[in-house]
């Protein structure tokens, strides 16, 4: 399993927007400029995460984007789920619908898919447990 840039991306927007939480509002291209990321693809990423509810933007000379919560209350999962969709090593034991999505037809009886339940439930679980704010503990 692999995340997509758009949550790596959007990984890093939102810890710039952590990190500089009491300042208010943060311009779209100081973020861009910062994190490296090209501003339209950053455009792309938080209309999904204001859509998603994670962030808040002000339009104007004092605009730009800001957490919709504070730090310790958004989740890593929170926002790979909104950028990339469902966490899941394999199509099979997808927590989105009912009926499991099983190109081999074996979903019945596979031995392998205990596996990828347990992995998927292990990896939900980590980024479930880590904030913002946790994350920012971590910096140097």
């Amino acid at each position: 399993m692999r995340l997509s840039s758009r949550g790596e991306y959007g990984v890093r927007a939102m810890l710039h927007l952590a990190l500089n939480y009491n300042e208010g509002y943060i311009s779209l291209s100081r973020i861009a400029a910062a994190e490296d990321i090209s501003q339209q693809y950053l455009e792309q990423i938080f209309a999904n995460l204001r859509r998603g509810g994670l962030i808040r933007s002000n339009r104007g000379v004092k605009g730009g984007y800001t957490l919709a919560s504070p730090p310790q209350s958004i989740y890593v999962g929170d926002i790979i789920r909104v950028l990339d969709g469902p966490i899941t090593p394999v199509e099979c034991v997808s927590e989105e619908g009912d009926e499991p999505d099983c190109r081999c037809g074996k979903s019945d009886n596979c031995l392998a898919r205990n596996l990828w339940m347990k992995l998927r439930d292990h990896i939900n679980q980590l980024l479930d447990e880590i904030s913002l704010q946790d994350m920012l503990k971590w910096k140097n």
